[in-house]
């Protein structure tokens, strides 16, 4: 068979490329959520965060998971809240997010050592580990979701919702991340300008959409593909 193979070649690209841009309106629709609904976006991210920290209590009770890597994960989601305090804006540069971007690959990488890695069981422990019995060991499926809803669900969501320092207007609340201190006239001309405002307070995920479009149609543009909007006005 010679064009079978091509055409699925061509299946697994063209299915890829669906995928990325599904993906992307998806960051890019959430991000125009959040930023209508701030208020209500926070709530339900400190919910979720608490509703993870009790998943992994329960866990650890109930289904004998590592007390460590327990304790770690719990932090992690506490540090994840903090960059709640000024909810929606986020200065990279700011420790706490640093370390937060620091414990999200660390949490990855040392779950996924652990389902990858099954435990022994102890003779002194009373809590027998899942791994004891070929039956407790955790499904592809189980393990999955728990990425997702466990190690994975809080650090995306943030990532979606907080708007980086540098995509911020000088206004009441953004002080944090810009570091100027608008004095009371900007502060009402910035009242007045709040369409403008919108439109430079971006999401990260936004952000990063705009971003890889704004340089594909550069590339696109140098290699001839299509003409750049100088290049039409002429």
């Amino acid at each position: 068979m010679w064009i079978l193979p091509l055409v699925g070649y061509l299946g697994v690209f063209l299915g890829f490329v669906f995928l990325t841009l599904a993906i992307a309106s998806g960051l890019y629709y959430l991000s125009e959520l959040v930023e209508e609904h701030t208020v209500w976006t926070r709530r339900l991210l400190t919910r979720v965060i608490y509703g993870v920290i009790a998943v992994q209590l329960l866990l650890w009770l109930l289904d004998s998971f590592p007390l460590s890597l327990s304790l770690l994960s719990i932090v992690s989601h506490l540090v994840y809240a903090t960059n709640l305090r000024r909810f929606p804006f986020v200065k990279l540069s700011d420790p706490v997010f640093i370390l937060s971007c620091l414990l999200v690959c660390l949490n990855h990488w040392l779950w996924f050592r652990h389902f990858s890695t099954p435990l022994t069981p102890s003779p002194t422990s009373w809590r027998q580990s899942y791994q004891t019995h070929i039956d407790n060991i955790p499904s592809f499926t189980e393990v999955a979701s728990y990425f997702g809803l466990c190690v994975w669900l809080v650090p995306f969501a943030l990532f979606v919702s907080l708007s980086a320092g540098e995509n911020v207007l000088p206004s009441m609340g953004s002080e944090y991340v810009t570091g100027d201190h608008a004095p009371a006239t900007s502060l009402a001309g910035a009242a007045g300008s709040s369409d403008n405002s919108r439109k430079q307070n971006k999401g990260m995920a936004k952000a990063l959409v705009d971003g890889v479009r704004d340089w594909m149609g550069e590339v696109g543009e140098l290699m001839g593909f299509w003409r750049g909007e100088h290049q039409r006005r002429f």
